[in-house]
Parts: C-alpha cells; sequence; structure tokens
C-alpha cells in the first residue's frame, strides 16, 4: 500500500515550522503510544507512521528532498522493516517528548505547555496537474498554469472586519486562544489545553464583519503561476509552490500549490526509468544485407548503422539519447529494437522478386533450420 504524506500523517499544513512539526508529532505520540494502546495493532502501526513521519520533517536535508520529490526523494532511508528506532537521529526531542508521555501516565503534576493563541488557519493546499511530453521531461520546462483559488478580500485587505472595526479579545479564554481542562484518572490528575471553543484558538473575534467577505477575509478570485519544472521528472512527481494555495481565513497563512507530473503517452516512443524505447520496423533487405537509417530521438534525427544479418528483437543502443536523471546523475539511453516488416499489398515485381527469393530460401531454410530446432528440442527436453 503507497505511503500517505507525511504532512498529511502529521495533520500539518507545508509551510509548517520546526515547532508546529514537534507539537503534531507529540500530540501523535501521546495519543497512539502502545504502552497506552496494549494490544491495538492499528494505533501501534499509526504511531510507527508519525514516527517516520517526524523523523523525515525534522530532519532539515531529509525535509528538503521530501518536500521537493515526495517519497522518491528520501527513498532507501526507511528499510523494509519500516522505521527503526535507532534511525531516529533527534535524541532531545525524542526525551522531551516521550517525557510527556511518561506524565501523562503517572501524573505530571499538571505541567502545562505554553503556546499562546493559535491565531489564524492556514489556508487549504491545492493540487493541480502538469501533462507533459517526453521531449519536455527531457529538456526541463517553465510552464504557465491558470488557477482559481480564495484570495485576500480586497475590501477589508484579508482582516475579514469591516472598514474602521476592530477586534476584541476573546472573553471565554481571555485572549490566550486555550482552555484547560482538569480531570481526575487512575493514575491521578490529568490536564488537558485545547483550542477555545469560542474563538477557534485564535484568541479574538470580529464584532463588525466585512460585508463582502462575511468576515472570511477572502474571495475568490483568479491567478497565473509560472513553475520550473526540471528535467527527469517523472509521472507522479510533484514541485511545491510554496504560498501559492489558498490564502487562510481572516488573515491565516497561505497554503502551498503542489503541482503534480503527467506524462502524455507518446507517438512512438516508450519511457523505461531515465531510458526511452523505440521500435525500428525494417524490411527483410536491410536486416539481411545491413543499412543506415533515420532514426527519431527526444533530440531530433539521428543515423543509426544495422549490420547484415540483424535478427528480429536486435536491441541497440544509443548512448546518451535518453532523460537526464532529476537529480544529475547522468543521462539515459535510447534502447532501438529491430523489428521486420511485412510488407502486404505487393505489386507484380515485388510478388516476382520475393516468389524468387522464397524458392532461394528453401534449401537453406531446411538446411540451417534443422539445426536450430535441435537446439529448441534440447532446451525443452
Amino acid at each position: 500500500m503507497a505511503k500517505r504524506d507525511y504532512y498529511e500523517v502529521l495533520g500539518l499544513g507545508r509551510d509548517a515550522g520546526e515547532g508546529d512539526i514537534k507539537s503534531a508529532y507529540r500530540n501523535l505520540a501521546l495519543k497512539y503510544h502502545p504502552d497506552r494502546n496494549q494490544g491495538d495493532s492499528a494505533a501501534e502501526e499509526k504511531f510507527k507512521e508519525a514516527s517516520e513521519a517526524y523523523e523525515v520533517l525534522s530532519d532539515a536535508e531529509k525535509k528538503a528532498a521530501y518536500d521537493r520529490f515526495g517519497h522518491a526523494g528520501i527513498e532507501g532511508n526507511f528499510g523494509s522493516g519500516g522505521f527503526q528506532w535507532s534511525d531516529f537521529s533527534h535524541a532531545g526531542d525524542f526525551q522531551d517528548i516521550f517525557g510527556d508521555i511518561f506524565d501523562s501516565f503517572f501524573g505530571g503534576g499538571g505541567r502545562r505547555r505554553s503556546r499562546g493563541p493559535a491565531g489564524p488557519p492556514q489556508g487549504r493546499d491545492l493540487k493541480i496537474k502538469v501533462a507533459l511530453t517526453l521531449e519536455e521531461i527531457a529538456e526541463g520546462v517553465e510552464k504557465k498554469i491558470a488557477l482559481t483559488r480564495l484570495q485576500r478580500c480586497g475590501a477589508c485587505d484579508g482582516a475579514g472586519a469591516a472598514s474602521g472595526a476592530s477586534r476584541e479579545t476573546c472573553g471565554t479564554c481571555g485572549g490566550q486562544g486555550q482552555v484547560q481542562q482538569v480531570a481526575r484518572t487512575l493514575f491521578g490528575q490529568s490536564m488537558t489545553v485545547t483550542d477555545c471553543p469560542t474563538c477557534q484558538g485564535e484568541g479574538q473575534l470580529i464584532s463588525d464583519p466585512c460585508r463582502e467577505c462575511r468576515g472570511e477575509g477572502r474571495e475568490r478570485g483568479q491567478t497565473t503561476l509560472t513553475v520550473r519544472i526540471p528535467a527527469g521528472v517523472q509521472e507522479g512527481n510533484y514541485i511545491p509552490l510554496r504560498g501559492q494555495g489558498e490564502v487562510g481565513p481572516r488573515g491565516g497563512p497561505s497554503g502551498d500549490c503542489l503541482v503534480f507530473i503527467e506524462e502524455e503517452e507518446h507517438d512512438y516512443f516508450t519511457r523505461d526509468g531515465n531510458h526511452v524505447i523505440y521500435q525500428l520496423p525494417l524490411g527483410f533487405g536491410q536486416a539481411a544485407l545491413g543499412a543506415e537509417v533515420e532514426v527519431p530521438t527526444l533530440e531530433g534525427k539521428a543515423m543509426l548503422k544495422i549490420p547484415a544479418g540483424t535478427q528480429t528483437g536486435r536491441v541497440f543502443r544509443m548512448s546518451g539519447k535518453g532523460i537526464p536523471d532529476v537529480n544529475g546523475r547522468g543521462v539515459g539511453d535510447q534502447l532501438v529494437q529491430a523489428v521486420l516488416w511485412t510488407p502486404q499489398d505487393l505489386n507484380r515485381r515485388e510478388r516476382e522478386l520475393f516468389a524468387e527469393l522464397a524458392e532461394l530460401e528453401s534449401e537453406r531454410v531446411a538446411a540451417e533450420g534443422e539445426g536450430f530446432f535441435s537446439k529448441l528440442r534440447k532446451a525443452f527436453s
């Protein structure tokens, strides 16, 4: 089964900072830790999934590779056995996070994390698809994308308040954006901190909403984005455009726009990794006598020498005529497969020539074919 997006696993947008990543993982680790969910295999899998996501997104180098190329960018960082604790490179974070778990089991004296109001929520990420030809993939290309999205309201400049109106401190949480709940458990007193239900964690309320956007601070509009796609991308890769998604309500930060790559089907090339495959039709005469033929490549036309006696199915390699590796590790080849072409609707002269050829070939095929079929029988006996 395909891995879920690491940001989705942690419930974060793609502009999440180091503190957001750590906080989200802490919450999931507390919820799904195996000691709290003994015998629950589903919780254990979620715990491992969250731990793997945190291991990647909390490491600047791994995060950069993942942000650019998704799971393919960090391929090989995790073995077939999944996440391993020996891979965890943030011992300080590990101790801090699992200290919270220990306290939640045995009563931590009501320790509370102070993080203040969350502020307006982030806007939604957008996902769009861009179809590319193999020629564009081989060269790299710049594309312009027309996009409809939620943008800042022009009337209130994204604030959500009517002109002259101001924000007021939330009376429920006193501007903190959080409320506390205390409960007694078998292990002692437990305190939880949640977003304020009145202001949704923002700490402020709008007394006089903007009439154009009804307090949302955003409106639907159109824009054109430019994305530079590097050479060598594959189907399913994506290019993140930071902050180009939908703007958040009431001045909240914008999400990202994720540009997913699709490969258009080519008229005569087939892609195999960084190699391209081309089937070359050859006539009987060309295959038997040899020839120099013109073949298409991703860069234009090129000449290929066909030796005499070429059999159908033989593959010729044209080095460096394939697709560049997206990570800069060389260029693939073009593989040309010879396919014997049998003519149809022969004219009189062609029939005469093929009849003469068939008569000349019959004795030779009978003689040489016996050796071929003898070897074939031995191979299957």
